[in-house]
Parts: C-alpha cells; sequence; structure tokens
C-alpha cells in the first residue's frame, strides 16, 4: 500500500487556521478567547480568502492572490474608473526638442518606465536579455524624435504600483506600461494622446464551454488586482468569484492550474498570453474599449508639459507614416484585428496652463 501523500505545508496551514477559527468560534467561552478570536479573525481576512481558495482549487494559488468572493464586493457602478470622460491632452506646439525639454535633451537620454513581463507589449527576452515588444518601440520612437537615435532610451522595470511615485520623484521620465488614460487617474497623472486602444474581452482555455461573460456565473475569472479589469469583472459577472493576483502572469498559471475558469483582460494582453499557451484561446464579444496613454508627472508635481507636447508629436508623427501600422503588425496582428491608430484627443487650447 502506497503511503498518503503528505499535503504541501501551505495547504497544512491554511487547514489548521480554518479549522482553528471553526472550533474557536464555537467553542470558546471567555470574553477574552472571544475577543481573541475576532481580533486574529479580522487580521487574517485576506490570509483565510486566499488558503481557502488553495484548498478549493488544489494547488496552491500564486504568491499574493485573494479570492474575491461574489457577496462581498462593492457595486461596480459605485467605483467605476473609467465611467467619466478623460480630459484631452496637450497639443504639440511648434518648438524644437531643446525648446520643449532642455534637460532631457542635455542628459542625452529618455528614461521610461516599462514592464518586463507583459509578451509582446512590454518584455525582456529570455535569449537575448534585450527588452522588446510594442511599448518599447514606442518609447525608442519617442527617443528617435528627440535625439535622432532610438537607441537613447533606458529602460526602468517596475510594477504598476510604482509608477505615480517613480514619476513625481523624477526617477522616470516617462511610464508606458499598458495604463488606461481615466478621469480619475487624470487628477495624478499627465497622459499624452492615445497609443492603443484595446477591448475587454476574456481568455480561455481551448476545451471550456465558455463563450462570452454571460458563461460565468457560478465559475471564477481572474484579473490582476488594481487593474481596469477588476471593475469590469464585477460588473459583467456578477455571480461569479473573482481571483485578484498580483499579475497576469500569474492569471496564466491559475488557469493552467485550473483554478480559474477565465482570464478578463485587455485584449492585447490577452494575446500575448494566448501566444505562450497554444491550448488558450480568445472567446466572446468586447466587453469595454478603453485607451492606452504615456503617462507623465503633472506640473504641480514637477512634471513638463513639454514633454507631454513631445510624445504627442511623436504619435503623430507614427500615425502619418505608417510607423504605428508596422508597430501593431508586428507585435499583435497574428492574433488581433484593429481598426487603426485611435483618435488623437486634445483640450481646447484655452484650457491649457503650462
Amino acid at each position: 500500500m502506497m503511503p498518503r501523500r503528505r499535503p504541501p505545508r501551505s495547504h497544512a496551514a491554511a487547514l489548521a487556521l480554518l479549522t482553528a477559527l471553526s472550533l474557536g468560534l464555537s467553542s470558546c467561552s471567555s470574553p477574552l478567547a472571544e475577543r481573541a478570536m475576532r481580533n486574529g479573525a479580522r487580521e487574517h481576512s485576506e490570509a483565510t480568502e486566499a488558503a481557502a481558495a488553495a484548498l478549493t482549487f488544489g494547488p496552491p494559488v500564486p504568491a499574493g492572490a485573494i479570492m474575491e468572493r461574489p457577496g462581498g464586493r462593492r457595486a461596480a457602478e459605485e467605483e467605476n474608473p473609467v465611467a467619466d470622460k478623460a480630459e484631452g491632452s496637450l497639443r504639440p506646439d511648434a518648438a524644437e526638442p531643446r525648446e520643449r525639454i532642455p534637460e532631457i535633451v542635455a542628459r542625452g537620454r529618455l528614461i521610461v518606465g516599462v514592464d518586463q513581463s507583459l509578451y509582446r507589449i512590454s518584455y525582456r527576452d529570455p535569449r537575448y536579455g534585450d527588452v522588446r515588444g510594442f511599448e518599447v518601440d514606442l518609447a525608442r520612437e519617442i527617443a528617435r524624435d528627440i535625439f535622432g537615435d532610438p537607441s537613447k532610451v533606458e529602460f526602468r522595470f517596475m510594477e504598476s504600483a510604482d509608477s505615480l511615485d517613480s514619476l513625481n520623484r523624477g526617477t522616470v521620465d516617462a511610464v508606458i506600461r499598458t495604463m488606461s488614460i481615466t478621469a480619475q487617474r487624470q487628477e495624478t497623472i499627465a497622459f499624452s494622446a492615445p497609443y492603443l486602444s484595446t477591448h475587454k474581452r476574456l481568455l480561455v482555455s481551448t476545451n471550456a464551454d465558455i463563450e462570452s461573460a454571460e458563461d460565468l456565473s457560478g465559475r471564477t475569472v481572474c484579473v490582476a488586482d488594481g487593474s481596469t479589469g477588476l471593475i469590469e469583472a464585477r460588473a459583467q459577472a456578477p455571480h461569479s468569484s473573482i481571483l485578484k493576483t498580483r499579475s497576469w502572469s500569474d492569471c496564466l498559471v491559475a488557469l493552467q492550474q485550473h483554478q480559474t475558469d477565465a482570464i478578463l483582460a485587455d485584449d492585447v494582453l490577452l494575446s500575448g498570453i494566448a501566444a505562450q499557451d497554444q491550448f488558450t484561446h480568445i472567446v466572446g464579444p468586447a466587453l469595454s474599449q478603453e485607451d492606452y496613454g504615456v503617462a507623465m508627472a503633472r506640473p504641480e508635481e514637477g512634471g513638463n508639459p513639454g514633454l507631454v507636447r513631445q510624445v504627442n508629436a511623436t504619435l503623430e508623427r507614427i500615425r502619418a507614416d505608417d510607423t504605428w501600422w508596422d508597430m501593431y503588425n508586428r507585435w499583435f496582428g497574428p492574433y488581433l484585428t484593429s481598426p487603426g491608430p485611435p483618435p488623437l484627443d486634445y483640450r481646447p487650447e484655452e484650457q491649457i496652463h503650462d
């Protein structure tokens, strides 16, 4: 007879915690014990959710992942960051780069914050160690227009949560990291005009019987915590559990380990995920549309409006000379179709305050 396999330590610890909570709540009789149990339950509520998810699905969920059950979430309409119309960007002027951004020109390089794990968008190539992708190419085009040399750009890898702090501290000039332009974000960030339009869609295993968001009821959908995909998941799948992970790569791992039934994200993100796993595909109609913009510091936080105008000058140029189409077809062509670059949205000149 084969010996029983010991459950992973994380499972055992989670089971011990859940058992202790269950027994304690039913058997503790003293006020001190009850108070200690309540405090412990509050302090470990999120950890308990993650542990419960691990026990439910089998293998441990990705580190830091949290399961949000249908009954405990806030109403999507109370927190939708893309509901309000975003303000337009600053129109390019006739100035030269040395006039718009003298500090960057004098430094001799542009410093850009990017992701290193979004395949086809911005990722480190394991074969050569360099960074590649649509957003990397965009950064190089901006550098080309500033210095006449697309290689004069320094890439710094960062998490989404670090973007605002990095901009305000001046450690990067700009962040190009699948950041949707929203009115809420414009309160703390200056955006360029849109450089890419995206649509929220679903990615599932090829053998799954899921064709749209309507098929998610009673199932689990994965999103990156803090993304606009989380808000969309709450709205489109109100009767589904939501697995919130630290990154989209973690969502792919969860899908491969059968810990989630679908991933809800922007189609350009999903195209990169699908390219890494031939047993997945994108399904269903578009759930919503958003536009990505280059993020920069606001003037009141030390930002230079001239950089916004400089970036928008590049966006106008790559539209006019078809560089945008070359970039799109190179990175997304095999998986997505596009109506073309998004409209360049500028605010009326009388609202511009440099």
